[in-house]
């Protein structure tokens, strides 16, 4: 990664925001290809688009509390439908009775709060007149494709794609990361699917790069891009490509779904939200948090929960995220390690009785003590050979430094212990 990305790796924490017509039926982003929805049947949503309370402060305001540095948005996302004021069709928001460019508001809101401005763009559309139906299309079931395809071409379908593309690197100022989704080379359903050559991707990151050469851009046009993006998983250690370690950001959502979707009660805690992003630095990751707004373009009041408590957690833990990246020592079990130069951060996901045991550190710890508070953890070396009895604990292996800690556990979801390395 270019030195002018140093800011991805150390921010670590961003939110993505996936809104569009398909919070008003509130059954998760992908409900017109779900419930296979004629493109006629799915503009009611257009119609009534109102979007009163959006108020892209109170995102901003919203992320920034929760300790995250970066957004992205979704700008238009598969259903087609368009978040700013494009020249090139009338499926957008400015045509809603919301009326407004949700996107030129979005970035000024952004770029008050000093948070970086993400784009995300959906390379699929199924509203377009010239997308091919293929295996993700909602119109895929039907006896009649090669009849419907027979007037589509994907040629004008790109040329859209790459002209709306430079709406968006051309009219809002400096973007700081741009999120393409997504590509699906090969077999999808029956049907061949869409790679590089459907998207030209070689000439549309060209594009990219010549409006924006700062830019982040992601891997999802069928070739390389500056970082990987696995998707609702988190990966067992630091990513690796062709044997070397790879920029990644893993993109999560609070309840599996990325659009607003209100009988999805799924949601994960609080504190497994903080644990992946911990989980994720301790593999030199970032974490991508979903939210969906509603309808009324506000935030569901269990997102907001979700949010203000990891918020509270990083308003005192955030040194252990904020530019740090994996350890060269070995977490104990139930533990993650992250390090920010001479500073180790232990994670403790279960809080032990009284003792944790840190090997390859014996006469490297000046001192330590409990993140949230600051009060001291004493620490000791024990003779390996030391034998166990009664209250007299055996020894540890050679180059093991122990813990001791209180028994009760401090009050925040995730404890944290900083040792500073002499």
């Amino acid at each position: 990664m270019k030195p002018e990305h140093a800011w991805f790796t150390h921010d670590r924490f961003g939110m993505f925001v996936h809104w569009g017509l398909y919070a008003l039926p509130a059954r998760h982003e992908w409900v017109m290809n779900h419930e296979r929805i004629q493109t006629e049947d799915y503009e009611k949503y257009f119609d009534y688009f109102e979007a009163d309370l959006y108020d892209p402060r109170a995102w901003a305001a919203a992320a920034k509390a929760a300790g995250m540095k970066y957004v992205v948005l979704t700008t238009k996302h598969h259903e087609g439908f368009c978040l700013w004021d494009s020249k090139l069709t009338d499926y957008k928001v400015t045509k809603t009775p919301h009326g407004k460019d949700v996107v030129a508001a979005y970035v000024e809101a952004l770029r008050e709060a000093d948070l970086k401005v993400g784009f995300y763009h959906s390379l699929i559309d199924w509203h377009h007149p010239d997308f091919t139906i293929d295996g993700v299309h909602p119109r895929r079931d039907d006896d009649n494709i090669e009849e419907q395809n027979a007037g589509r071409d994907m040629a004008r379908y790109r040329d859209y794609l790459h002209g709306q593309v430079r709406e968006l690197l051309t009219d809002y100022g400096t973007i700081d990361y741009l999120f393409f989704d997504f590509s699906y080379p090969g077999e999808r359903n029956g049907h061949v699917g869409k790679g590089k050559e459907d998207w030209n991707s070689p000439e549309l990151i060209k594009l990219v790069r010549e409006l924006q050469p700062d830019i982040i851009v992601n891997d999802r046009l069928d070739i390389p891009g500056d970082l990987v993006t696995p998707e609702q998983y988190q990966p067992s250690g630091p990513m690796i490509k062709n044997g070397e370690p790879v920029v990644w950001e893993a993109c999560q959502t609070l309840n599996g779904s990325w659009g607003y979707d209100r009988d999805n009660h799924d949601y994960k805690s609080p504190e497994l939200l903080i644990r992946m992003l911990i989980d994720g630095v301790s593999k030199n990751g970032n974490l991508l948090l979903n939210v969906g707004p509603t309808g009324r373009g506000n935030f569901d009041p269990r997102a907001v929960e979700s949010l203000t408590a990891i918020g509270d957690w990083m308003e005192l833990h955030g040194r252990s995220v904020y530019g740090a990246g994996a350890s060269e020592y070995t977490a104990p079990a139930d533990t993650r390690l992250t390090q920010v130069g001479d500073r180790l951060y232990l994670h403790l996901f279960a809080w032990p009785m009284r003792h944790v045991h840190l090997q390859g550190l014996a006469g490297k710890i000046g001192y330590a003590q409990l993140l949230n508070d600051a009060s001291e953890i004493a620490f000791s070396e024990t003779d390996p050979d030391q034998a166990a009895q009664n209250t007299t604990p055996g020894g540890q292996p050679a180059g093991t430094v122990t813990l001791s800690l209180p028994i009760q556990q401090p009050d925040v979801a995730v404890p944290v212990v900083e040792i500073f390395l002499k």
